[in-house]
């Protein structure tokens, strides 16, 4: 679209009066065939300053940039420029009004139109230009240099409009309270990502700039906004309460995770790390849940009628499946006349090791995706992991027993497991509601029978009461069940610690990196959102 406008000048000298743009430039340079008669090798006069400055403002204003850029001792870089004035930096209309010229110096106020898509506002700031004297020519010229256009510009940048970031969001708990940046440290990196994910679908309008940009697209300083946007709402299903237990939960432990959800939706309530990074370990994290992941392996074999909890299944020292790698318990310790229930309960890691040929390769892995909804496609609103379950035989069919080897998980995965373990039935977690982008929502096969979640949770609950988990969960009234673990990783020295429990409608996992014993490091930032849920 052609720029419209015209320079205005108080002062021009009576042969000129009336005489503009092209018009004028043919009279002074043109008329007489590029006779260069009268002009010198002297400074630049006061009346060529203005009469230059004249013409190139006309030109610039009528937008003929071919024009314009032949007033410059520059000519080519010139009309990039200007062309980009308008196409880049979307000036539709622009005027220009010089001030008194100072020597060979003439000052103008620029009063810009900018149009993008329906964006539009006037943009009014000064800037200045000089004209010298052509080497070769011996014409007066505008000493081309890109602050002509505006006095911010670099001699490596240009001006561009364009969205300056995605819509602003405002994003709510699941009351409607505002989850502001900086008031729950572990949300920041998600309230981020929300706003990048659901700015536009939450009716929200970006921030339209002009701004500086580099000539390697680097994007500089914004010079004018253009319209502030619009902010859009989104409501999430985090409780702001609960996120409030839960930060100062983590607060206390280096390296600590946790996430809170309702086993009866997926719905999460809260989500906290102690540190303090762009990676969400609670939801991203990519890494062995230890004892935690029996509940799926007790799941696989009470399903599979192979084990009852009364059942007589022995605690010994050390265990190995088909004489591969050996196992041991995590203090040393046996149990001979253990049940299965007992073995639950204690954690006892060879009891379940050696039960590894009781099913067939690949069944806890089929358990973990058919039923828990490990592996499937999350799609909670945020990027996540949504866990990894080897089907291979020998030691890593051994170590996925106890949730050791290459079992992958993190917090949500395992809340999301006790959730299941209370239900019978996966509710796939959602931090944002599906019917904000109406994206489908991931679905287990099948759910566990009755009677095997009626086991299960009478596991759950022995080790809440009087298990490993006893003394974190100490008090808690109500429907409660938890699991323990301690994973060991390669190359470090202590076990990560986990736990994962529930009580009524809340379920919630914590783990905490070289912590140790699961329910003496991990226990306390469950209990902490328990007790808020």
């Amino acid at each position: 679209m052609r720029a419209v406008g015209k320079a205005v000048f108080g002062a021009v000298s009576a042969g000129l009066l009336g005489i503009a743009g092209y018009g004028g430039y043919n009279l002074y340079r043109g008329v007489t065939g590029g006779d260069t008669t009268g002009l010198h090798d002297g400074p630049v006069t006061a009346d060529e300053a203005r009469q230059t400055a004249r013409e190139f403002l006309d030109a610039w204003a009528d937008g003929n940039d071919m024009l314009a850029s032949g007033l410059t001792n520059n000519a080519e870089a010139a009309l990039g420029a200007l062309s980009g004035y308008r196409d880049d930096a979307h000036v539709k209309k622009v005027t220009v009004t010089p001030g008194p010229a100072r020597n060979t110096t003439v000052p103008f106020t620029v009063k810009a139109e900018v149009v993008f898509d329906e964006a539009r506002s006037t943009w009014t700031y000064t800037s200045r230009l000089t004209v010298v004297r052509g080497r070769t020519t011996k014409k007066p010229l505008v000493d081309w240099r890109p602050s002509v256009l505006h006095p911010r510009l670099g001699t490596t940048e240009s001006l561009r409009t364009d969205l300056a970031d995605d819509p602003p969001l405002r994003v709510l708990d699941r009351d409607g309270k505002e989850l502001r940046q900086g008031r729950y440290p572990s949300l920041d990196p998600v309230l981020t990502a929300l706003r990048s994910r659901y700015g536009s679908d939450a009716g929200g309008t970006p921030r339209v700039e002009v701004s500086t940009v580099e000539s390697d697209g680097t994007t500089g300083v914004t010079l004018h906004v253009v319209t502030k946007g619009k902010p859009g709402t989104l409501r999430t299903t985090l409780d702001s309460a609960v996120q409030k237990r839960a930060e100062k939960a983590v607060a206390s432990r280096d390296g600590a995770s946790v996430v809170a959800l309702r086993p009866s939706t997926g719905e999460i309530l809260a989500v906290a790390n102690s540190d303090r990074t762009e990676f969400n370990a609670a939801l991203q994290g990519q890494t062995a849940p230890g004892s935690t992941f029996k509940i799926v392996t007790a799941a696989t074999l009470l399903e599979a009628g192979k084990v009852t909890p009364g059942l007589p299944v022995p605690c010994p020292k050390t265990a190995a499946y088909a004489q591969g790698m050996t196992f041991h318990n995590v203090e040393g310790s046996a149990n001979p006349g253990a049940t299965f229930a007992q073995d639950f309960a204690a954690s006892c890691n060879t009891a379940f090791v050696s039960l590894a040929g009781a099913v067939p390769d690949g069944a806890v892995a089929e358990e973990a995706r058919a039923v828990f909804g490990i592996g499937l496609d999350w799609r909670v609103g945020v990027t996540t992991f949504d866990g990894a379950v080897p089907s291979g035989p020998g030691d890593d069919k051994a170590a996925a027993m106890i949730g050791q080897g290459t079992v992958q998980t993190n917090p949500l995965i395992m809340a999301s497991v006790a959730a299941t373990a209370r239900t019978g039935t996966f509710k796939q977690p959602v931090l944002v509601p599906p019917s904000v982008d109406h994206r489908e929502i991931a679905t287990s096969d099948r759910s566990l029978s009755p009677a095997t979640v009626a086991q299960l949770k009478a596991m759950m609950r022995l080790t809440a009461t009087s298990g490993t988990a006893a003394r974190a969960m100490s008090g808690l009234t109500g429907d409660i069940g938890a699991k323990t673990g301690s994973a060991e990783i390669d190359d470090q020295a202590r076990t990560n610690a986990w736990f994962t429990g529930y009580r009524n409608d809340v379920a919630a996992a914590a783990m905490v990196t070289g912590g140790g014993h699961g329910g003496d490091a991990a226990g306390p930032l469950v209990r902490a959102v328990l007790e808020a849920g």
